[in-house]
């Protein structure tokens, strides 16, 4: 547990140099193997920074964090795993990486990810794809795969990633780590290069409920610089919540739809829900159909829209300056952006032109509405939703970076989540051939701290935290 990490720093019992020192251990005898991180930093300057924190207090005094690349950190490369940034490095931090820093934590390096976020198997990088520490020949999950890795190698104790559309949480269940998708508007989103602004959000990921609750009060609040944040205020740290007498909705047209393995062990989980006094019941989404469509509609357009800035001529990737702008222009991203980011950008441009906005972006915008509406009359019956956060075993490599449709469909029990605002938690379930499973809790707009106590109750029974992967 972080608290006790950060305790022991403080009173000395934990060297500060002999706690970083193990960590470089670990990485430069496994990094090799996963490539969790695009940009680390300089041993000796994390163990200066940890000394200087532990002198400074905090909640997090001294403890190290990975950050994922399409956050902001001022000084530290800031890549979104991309040519097209390859070299930018920020002047400023992002308002959670500042949140982090005043309370001592200590940014150890960038982690991986999917190219601009595009992705849910962090395969599409710039920089060679992510391994899953659990199996090195599958994928971590996506697009904050990188993070979820590097807790699960033991590489960190806690990390940032984001979520447009289950990118926390397929990391999370891939990995048997924790991760938490906020309510919209409680994270602030300053200083994350977008990808599609009414969808993501920045949350915490850890490997137990305890350290998640704890991330997640402090780099939640309102945010004078971004727009989208609401007043709100995590006064209190997350604390476990008995699930003796709670209403629990099982989604069964989610959960019939998934792999055996995962089926299995999700009705396992259920079943211990229920032996414990919760009020278990079998429901439906309802509108589970549209629910990847419209979400995939929605955040094409908005990629499209939110990646025109790079031109190469303000910043970013420039190589061609002769000729006119068109060329110029054309080339650049041409040549800086990946083969998956063209797509979406493509198929954004496509459903926003004249004559099919209408057609698709309009009608997604209902769906969206028509599945919010439908879970706001199941939170009216049930205290929280069940579901596996992803449908299948985490996949090989390459199995479905080939295929974008079938990559897409990864994603159809965590992109509910984006469209409706409301928060969603992954947490391990157990293991299938040694392959994580994971749970995924949703509920009511603004319930996110009620989640990471139910979370804690439920890792008592799981008995699954902590788990780092037998890497040799």
């Amino acid at each position: 547990m972080i608290s006790q990490v950060v305790k022991d720093l403080k009173e000395g019992r934990l060297d500060p140099e002999e706690y970083v020192e193990r960590y470089y251990d670990r990485i430069s005898k496994f990094e090799k193997k996963i490539n969790s991180f695009i940009t680390l930093r300089s041993k000796e300057e994390v163990i200066s920074d940890v000394k200087e924190s532990i002198k400074r207090g905090g909640r997090l005094a001294g403890v190290l964090i990975g950050i994922k690349d399409a956050i902001s950190t001022k000084g530290i490369r800031t890549t979104c795993a991309s040519k097209m940034l390859e070299d930018y490095v920020p002047p400023f931090d992002a308002t959670v990486v500042e949140k982090l820093k005043r309370e001592g934590a200590v940014i150890l390096g960038k982690t991986n990810m999917d190219e601009f976020a595009m992705g849910s198997t962090t395969e599409t990088s710039y920089f060679g794809p992510t391994r899953n520490p659990w199996d090195l020949e599958r994928t971590p999950g996506g697009s904050s795969g990188g993070s979820g890795a590097a807790l699960a190698a033991g590489f960190v104790d806690l990390a940032l990633g984001t979520d447009t559309g289950g990118s926390i949480r397929a990391p999370a269940a891939f990995t048997a780590t924790f991760g938490l998708k906020p309510s919209y508007g409680t994270v602030s989103r300053y200083g994350l290069v977008a990808y599609a602004n009414s969808l993501e959000q920045i949350g915490p990921m850890s490997k137990n409920a305890e350290d998640l609750g704890l991330l997640y009060s402090i780099i939640a609040g309102d945010d004078p610089r971004d727009a989208t944040t609401i007043p709100y205020e995590v006064k209190e740290v997350p604390s476990e919540i008995s699930v003796n007498g709670l209403k629990v909705g099982v989604l069964k047209d989610i959960l019939e739809a998934s792999e055996e393995p995962v089926k299995g062990i999700i009705n396992r989980i259920i079943d211990k829900l229920s032996s414990e006094g919760a009020v278990v019941e079998e429901t439906k989404l309802g509108y589970a159909e549209y629910a990847l469509p419209a979400y995939y509609i929605i955040a094409m357009s908005e990629a499209s829209s939110n990646l025109a800035r790079y031109d190469g001529v303000r910043y970013g990737y420039s190589k061609y300056g002769d000729g006119n702008w068109k060329e110029t222009f054309s080339k650049n991203r041409g040549d800086g952006f990946g083969l998956e980011v063209k797509r979406r950008i493509m198929l954004g441009s496509f459903i926003l032109s004249a004559g099919y906005y209408d057609q698709y972006y309009v009608k997604a915008l209902k769906v969206r509405r028509l599945i919010k509406n439908s879970l706001d009359q199941l939170f009216a019956k049930f205290d929280v939703l069940v579901s596996p956060t992803m449908p299948i075993l985490p996949p090989k490599l390459g199995e479905m970076v080939d295929d974008p449709v079938k990559m897409y469909a990864m994603d159809v029990n965590t992109v509910i989540a984006n469209l409706a605002a409301i928060p969603a938690l992954s947490m391990p379930a157990g293991f299938y051939n040694n392959l994580p499973v994971g749970l995924q809790l949703m509920g009511r707009y603004l319930s996110d701290t009620f989640l990471v106590g139910i979370s804690m109750f439920v890792e008592k029974l799981t008995k699954i935290y902590d788990a780092t992967a037998p890497l040799q």
